[in-house]
């Protein structure tokens, strides 16, 4: 437990957050009706893209930096602890099935390590010590992106894990929802999304946690999309891991392509499924070795591997190729 005089710290420390402040007009709003209170939460949220639209100039300058770095074979790695550290493991939960990133390729750490997803670890979060094993468990280098995310930008475990990133030379990148925090002056790239006091004071799984979840999809997304993961809006890297996914992805080679569904299906018999491979063999004209060579020597890159087919016109190609 804290010491008396490390309680009034953290206590000040605390009270002078956005992200705890009290807000005297919503003391009483367990007497309203449940549709008043689902509207007024309902406002809250809509504030919140605006917030991370300030930030829209410092995103996309991360993200640039994580792409450079995963391009040159590094890695994007979230750390975090509670609900942050969550979305960190959510976000690069989703990557492989959606974007068919390797193992490893995009992580989440988070406090207190898997089982904090579903429990609280307690004294976790307050161990900047646990943060650095749980990154060098991993060995984070200098080739590595590290984004530390923390609503009160004070965390130990997620100030920990971006200053020891740092020193290994690693791309390192705060997410916060409070302004001159340590973990902001920390990281190389700083992304202060500021969401104001929260509906119940002090709850940072809502508009901070909202505005986190935003920054993640499109520190993800975006950087996937600069590797060469899509091809246009279309998710040409998703991994059909289930018929859900199957039938999306034949869906995507129709849109790509325009081509009968007959065709489709040959052509995702040749490539074992892979749904670029398809769209190269109906687009480019190529056969599914050929294909599976134009995209390695192009990065895994369509639209370079499109330009490389000998194929100029084909018929039936999608006018946005």
């Amino acid at each position: 437990m804290p010491t008396d005089t490390r309680y009034q710290q953290l206590r000040r420390q605390l009270e002078s957050l956005t992200t705890e402040a009290f807000r005297p007009e919503l003391a009483e709003i367990d007497r309203l009706p449940t549709v008043e209170l689902a509207r007024l939460m309902n406002a809250e949220d809509a504030t919140v893209p605006a917030a991370v639209a300030g930030q829209l100039p410092r995103i996309a300058e991360a993200i640039d930096g994580i792409a450079e770095r995963m391009a040159a074979g590094g890695r994007l790695v979230y750390a975090g602890a509670g609900t942050a550290g969550r979305l960190g493991v959510l976000d690069a939960s989703e990557c492989p099935p959606t974007f068919n990133t390797c193992p490893g390729q995009v992580v989440g750490v988070i406090a207190g390590g898997p089982g904090a997803m579903t429990e609280a670890v307690e004294g976790a979060e307050d161990s900047a010590r646990l943060a650095a094993e749980d990154l060098d468990a991993i060995g984070v280098g200098e080739a590595d992106c590290v984004v530390g995310v923390s609503a009160s930008g004070r965390t130990p475990y997620a100030v920990g894990a971006v200053e020891h990133a740092g020193r290994r030379g690693a791309l390192t990148v705060a997410v916060v929802c409070n302004t001159g925090s340590p973990l902001a002056a920390a990281a190389r790239h700083a992304i202060e999304v500021v969401t104001g006091p929260e509906l119940l004071t002090g709850s940072t799984r809502l508009k901070a946690g909202t505005a986190q979840k935003l920054v993640l999809n499109m520190v993800s997304t975006i950087t996937m999309i600069r590797l060469g993961k899509t091809y246009g809006n279309l998710m040409v890297d998703v991994r059909a891991s289930n018929d859900k996914l199957r039938a999306r992805s034949r869906r995507i080679v129709a849109l790509a392509t325009g081509a009968p569904d007959e065709e489709i299906e040959a052509a995702l018999t040749a490539t074992g499924g892979e749904v670029k491979d398809a769209i190269l063999v109906l687009l480019g004209g190529v056969q599914a070795q050929e294909a599976r060579h134009l995209l390695a020597a192009s990065g895994g890159r369509l639209r370079d591997a499109l330009l490389a087919a000998p194929a100029e016109d084909t018929p039936g190609r999608h006018p946005g190729a």
